[in-house]
């Protein structure tokens, strides 16, 4: 017969905690229930030892001799009320028989042997049973009170009233409350009233004796975390302080206290329930005791991250306890700590228990109306990421994001969506087919040994195996294979969020996210998506609802899509680089920001990695318009801008006929047309550097020396390697003046110097010398000025 499976399933980690949770409750409410008892038992006994001597006091002692005379007159009393004198000998022999034949109470109890020990053994047990006395409840008689009558047409009606019986227990518990109050106010004394002074030293002195015993109890745990489960417990309970003047802040420092033990005492591993099979078997001393400390650290634990929990729900809800000592204005601070522990513990024990609840707990609070609880939780995800090399914890976070868009229906905040920006996706090379990916490595089965190799050969090959199986578990680093399958799963989830946004809600505050995002992982983009994925770009541009920082994004991702895998598709993006070209001027000039570093990223991917895409006629109006933009911009916009001049004037070499006063070719320069094909570049000249000569900064003056040469790679017009070897968006960041509005100081030409540089442009016609004149005299050639707008008013040709 086949033994019967067991179908009791096993019980769970969780059930096991809530079981020994009732346990220990039991456990706490007998000890209660024992020491309640006791207590009752000694009032008892000191009642009655009252009550003895209450009645010694209240009796008189009586005399022996009056005792002994009073005895003797009874007997003879009873003597005379029994005439034995006149009763017969037989019937006195009669009543002397019947009397050892009597029960208990009248026969001699001398005899030890009982009267009726023969019959009760041939009895049976029913009529044992029967002949047993029946025990009737006999009900307390009703005493009546009598009440004033009422009188009515009838007559008089008695009225009366049942008096309220009180049982004995009733009666002993009123008589104990009785005397303990009398006991305590005999022992109150009038407390004396303290100063707001005196107050506020016994609050400090409360907050320091809380104080030594936090850190006494945290230096046992981490001197000795094996055997200190107790005395964690014990700073957790400390969690629930009652004391209203000292509450807040004994339970802010218990909860950071409590954040770095489990820091400093969590093991590097995660620890898994133990099966039945592991609990009944016979294990080590030393084993048994690590058991039971990580039992006892990871119920701790759980405990913790509980209270923390319902720290912020119980802020969140505006929920107030009857039972709590701690107004509603404190729970805002108490959140606040409660969130920063658990950004602490998402951070720096992403392998432990319970990380992915905690992962559930902070995502949804990174949309938090408070700020300083959503930047929190932000940055916490954002170092997550960056510390995540494998890609599992990452892939978590993302999921619940995921979600947690879905679920508010788009309407959460822009940093939310933000947040992706900060996966290490990118340093993984993502390959274009799945099938070049090597699959993992396979041993062989035992029926493919048994079917290919010899009996020695299977001895070997199997020695071989265990070798390489202890060798992959000794390997520290994770395998490539597995990265790239969780970095490829997250990306979908991230494509996925994104792609629903530019579906359903394209003038949600999102889109920025979005864009930005499409922008840095456009590479990685499956080849399917991209032709209506620049269709929706170019929708989105040509609708005019988006800001300046979008339309960048949008064209940024148009071009680093075509960059990757949209190299083999034969797609011309004319109308991106129309919508740069004009849009150039509208870069703010007054004040430092971020849009010229995503404008200097699109002209390094729109000209210079796609140098054999790009026409000359392209690349020199480009360089033209970025030097007029490059006198309207603060001085780290000018030295990123003349960067990339330099670097476009090396890409496309016949670009420095911009550097000589002879028209080529036919037609006029017109700078008004926004179509970089058609404006003629090739007729004007960078008359702009001249100007920047005269610049007040010192390293603008160096680029526009070294691009006034032709840019050259060696000589004395050669730039130093710190600046020669750094790209625009390096240089811009490096002069960067990030939150400030700059005034540039009047620029001081001497009529000396401007005549000489009037009269050394002979290329210039009059008109446009006019208009320098003019701008050096106002001392404004740094200020906010659009060239095309000037040069199309003063019709030059």
């Amino acid at each position: 017969m086949k033994p019967r499976k067991n179908k009791k399933r096993v019980p769970s980690f969780r059930k096991l905690l809530k079981t020994s949770k009732v346990k220990l409750d039991n456990k706490l409410k007998n000890k209660q229930f024992k020491q309640q008892s006791i207590a009752k038992k000694y009032r008892k006994e000191q009642r009655k030892l009252r009550q003895a001597v209450k009645d010694v006091t209240s009796r008189t002692s009586v005399p022996l001799e009056e005792n002994k005379k009073k005895h003797a007159a009874e007997r003879e009393e009873e003597e005379e009320a029994l005439p034995l004198d006149m009763m017969d000998e037989d019937d006195l022999k009669l009543m002397e028989d019947l009397a050892q034949k009597a029960s208990f109470v009248t026969r001699d109890l001398s005899s030890s042997e009982p009267v009726h020990a023969k019959k009760r053994k041939q009895e049976s047990v029913i009529d044992r049973y029967e002949k047993m006395p029946r025990r009737m409840q006999t009900e307390p008689e009703k005493e009546l009170i009598h009440l004033l009558p009422i009188k009515d047409k009838s007559g008089i009606i008695p009225q009366t009233m049942e008096k309220p019986v009180i049982s004995v227990a009733e009666n002993e518990e009123e008589e104990d409350t009785e005397e303990m109050e009398v006991v305590e106010e005999s022992s109150e004394e009038p407390q004396p009233v303290l100063t707001s002074d005196e107050l506020l030293i016994q609050r400090r002195r409360k907050l320091q004796e809380k104080k030594i015993h936090i850190a006494a109890l945290a230096a046992a745990i981490l001197s000795d975390p094996e055997n200190s489960i107790k005395k964690l417990k014990e700073l957790r309970a400390m969690l629930m302080e009652q004391d209203p003047n000292v509450a807040v802040i004994v339970r802010k420092l218990v909860m950071v206290s409590l954040m770095e033990i489990f820091k400093d005492i969590t093991p590097s591993y995660k620890i898994r329930p133990l099966t039945e099979a592991e609990k009944h078997t016979k294990v080590r001393k030393e084993t048994q005791k690590l058991r039971e400390f990580e039992e006892g650290l990871v119920s701790q634990y759980k405990f913790y991250l509980e209270n923390l929990e319902q720290t912020v729900k119980d802020w969140k809800q505006r929920k107030l306890k009857k039972s709590n000592v701690i107004s509603l204005k404190a729970y805002k601070g108490l959140a606040e700590i409660a969130v920063k522990c658990l950004c602490e513990l998402l951070v720096v024990l992403p392998h432990f228990n319970f990380h992915n609840n905690i992962i559930v707990l902070i995502v949804p609070l990174m949309n938090d109306t408070s700020k300083l609880i959503s930047e929190m939780c932000c940055e916490a995800v954002k170092k997550l990421f960056k510390q995540d090399k494998l890609g599992s914890v990452s892939l978590g976070v993302v999921k619940v994001i995921s979600g947690l868009v879905k679920s508010r229906n788009y309407d959460v905040r822009p940093e939310v969506l933000k947040i992706f920006l900060h996966l290490r996706i990118k340093e993984v090379e993502v390959k274009k087919d799945t099938e070049d990916i090597t699959a993992k490595k396979k041993f062989m089965s035992s029926k493919e040994k048994r079917k290919n190799l010899s009996r020695m050969q299977r001895k070997w090959k199997k020695a071989e195996e265990k070798l390489e199986r202890e060798l992959l578990e000794a390997e520290a680093s994770e395998s490539k294979e597995k990265k790239l399958k969780l970095h490829t799963e997250t990306l979908n989830i991230v494509f996925l969020t994104y792609f629903r946004i530019l579906k359903k809600v394209q003038k949600s505050p999102l889109l920025p996210a979005v864009l930005e995002g499409l922008a840095k992982f456009a590479h990685l983009i499956n080849v399917e998506f991209f032709d209506d994925l620049l269709v929706v770009l170019h929708s989105l541009i040509a609708s005019g609802d988006l800001s300046y920082r979008e339309s960048l994004h949008c064209v940024l991702t148009a071009f680093h899509i075509l960059s990757g895998q949209g190299d083999v598709l034969n797609i011309d993006p004319l109308k991106f680089y129309s919508h740069l070209y004009r849009t150039l001027f509208r870069l703010h000039a007054g004040a430092t920001n971020d849009d010229m570093v995503i404008v200097l990223q699109c002209l390094d991917v729109m000209l210079t990695k796609r140098r054999k895409q790009v026409s000359q006629q392209r690349a020199l109006a480009f360089i033209k318009r970025l030097s007029t933009l490059a006198l309207h911009v603060l001085p780290n916009s000018s030295v990123g801008i003349l960067a990339t001049n330099r670097i476009l004037m090396q890409t496309f070499p016949k670009t420095d006929l911009l550097l000589d006063n002879e028209a080529q070719g036919s037609g006029l320069y017109l700078p008004e047309l926004d179509e970089p094909e058609c404006c003629n570049a090739q007729n004007t000249a960078l008359w702009e550097l001249h100007a920047l000569r005269r610049h007040y900064h010192p390293t603008v003056q160096k680029f526009a020396d070294h691009l006034i040469a032709g840019a050259p790679a060696e000589g004395s017009e050669a730039l130093r390697p710190d600046l020669s070897r750094r790209s625009g968006t390096e240089l811009f960041e490096t002069y960067n003046m990030k939150g400030m509005t700059f005034n540039p100081p009047v620029a001081s030409v001497t009529p000396r110097k401007k005549d000489k540089f009037l009269q050394g442009d002979s290329f210039l016609n009059e008109d446009l010398k006019e208009l320098i004149q003019t701008h050096l005299n106002e001392a404004a050639v740094h200020r906010p000025l659009d060239f095309a707008k000037h040069l199309k008013e003063s019709s030059l040709s």
